[in-house]
């Protein structure tokens, strides 16, 4: 099939290489002239696992191209993804203007019947102001489809190819039939394509996602309650993962969440709930426990030193807002940094893949190393902010002899309290 995906972001370069992969023809457009000369050179963009070996076989394959026209882009695919930002705008909903600009352009440009597929996370009532933005223009038939995506960064290829279910909101049955054409090969092993209808397809993505924020914000309201009560919340977290009403997933403690989703789409389904005169009382609780969570550990570093942090070191391990990826948007460990910046603290860094992207925001202000020891010199104290899994066995000899304290705030609970205690360590990590 013809396939057409317009942005190529973590969402539209995966469904454009991905789709690919299954043997489609893809175009891949993008109005970043550089960013699309890089990837006709065959360099991807951003870091995902297993991503870059896929985009080098489809590109020699010829299965998967690039362009900024999106004229071509509208020519060459019978279904059209929009894979666009929906940035969160000042009240918190997400901004639509990148998706509707579009769709007045494809209203201009299409010549032929087409799907075109709201793949972006979008709020209810998206799909109709796309229909309408083409509609002023088309003189042709058309349909628009829901199609939220459920990629976890840092598992987004393995979940595009093997979806646990694949959601599609629409009201046609010509474009039904073509988007289960479309992703049969990525369901053989028995998952299901799940039709519904376009609002509920729409809304599907935001209660997912809302419902993954309440349930580690609940767990974070848990461990800090443990603190205080003498409870031990790894305890209490396998206590409650057993029972299979519950499940074992999403019940690890920390500094909160972050990333591209979870903040965006939690404030954007609140702020939809307002416009439409519902207010969400358990998201106001998720969004203000979160953005206190992440400076949970900065009362305790404040208490180890007296209050008094003009001039220390101190060790930041990981950057990125979760494992396996580049993405510091709404990384605790900026939050984290922010405020030991604003005490008086130097702050050198090590994150496995992230530090460009902070350099890029941060530029001196902090230091960074080339490795999780090389920062350790002199150090005061370490702070773990990303559960990298390099950072699971360190060598606490080598630390030793490197830092003026023997002091860790761990963020991610990454280590058995008893085990680094013996080490000769000072360990506060959360809830326990």
């Amino acid at each position: 099939m013809k396939i057409a995906v317009i942005g190529t972001g973590y969402v539209g370069l995966v469904t454009g290489t991905c789709l690919a992969e299954t043997g489609n023809d893809v175009l891949c457009i993008d109005i970043d002239e550089e960013k699309v000369k890089q990837m006709q050179q065959g360099q991807v963009p951003i870091y995902e696992p297993h991503l870059d070996v896929l985009f080098d076989r489809n590109i020699k394959a010829n299965r998967l191209k690039f362009s900024t026209s999106l004229e071509e882009g509208i020519d060459h695919g019978d279904i059209i993804f929009l894979a666009l930002p929906t940035p969160e705008d000042e009240d918190g909903s997400a901004d639509l203007k990148y998706i509707l600009g579009v769709a007045n352009d494809i209203g201009k440009l299409i010549k032929e019947y087409k799907v075109i597929v709201d793949k972006s996370t979008v709020p209810v009532g998206t799909s109709d102001k796309v229909k309408a933005a083409i509609s002023k223009h088309a003189n042709v038939d058309f349909d628009v489809v829901s199609n939220p995506e459920f990629l976890r960064e840092g598992f987004a290829v393995d979940d595009f190819l093997k979806p646990e279910r694949i959601v599609v909101g629409a009201d046609s049955d010509k474009a039904i039939k073509l988007m289960e054409k479309l992703y049969k090969p990525y369901v053989r092993s028995g998952n299901p394509i799940i039709i519904m209808d376009e609002k509920s397809a729409e809304l599907t993505k935001y209660a997912s996602n809302a419902f993954l924020a309440a349930k580690i914000t609940f767990m974070n309201e848990i461990a800090n309650f443990c603190e205080k009560v003498g409870a031990d919340v790894d305890k209490v977290r396998i206590g409650m993962g057993t029972d299979s009403r519950i499940g074992k997933r999403f019940l690890f403690p920390g500094i909160g969440y972050g990333g591209s989703c979870f903040p965006k789409d939690v404030k954007a389904l609140h702020k939809s709930g307002k416009d439409n005169h519902y207010n969400f009382q358990i998201l106001d609780a998720v969004i203000n426990v979160n953005a206190r969570q992440k400076l949970v550990l900065i009362p305790k570093i404040e208490a180890h030193f007296n209050n008094d942090l003009k001039g220390k070191n101190i060790a930041v391990w990981g950057l990125a807002f979760k494992p396996e990826t580049d993405d510091i948007r709404e990384a605790p460990a900026l939050y984290m940094i922010d405020n030991l910046l604003d005490l008086g603290c130097n702050i050198s860094a090590y994150d496995p893949e992230a530090m460009p992207n902070v350099r890029r925001k941060l530029g001196d202000k902090i230091n960074y190393g080339n490795s999780m020891y090389d920062i350790l010199d002199n150090a005061d104290a370490i702070v773990i902010c990303t559960e990298w899994s390099i950072f699971r066995t360190p060598d606490f000899e080598q630390m030793k002899a490197k830092m003026k304290e023997k002091v860790i705030f761990d963020g991610r609970n990454l280590y058995d309290v008893k085990d680094v205690k013996n080490e000769g360590y000072k360990y506060i990590s959360i809830g326990r």
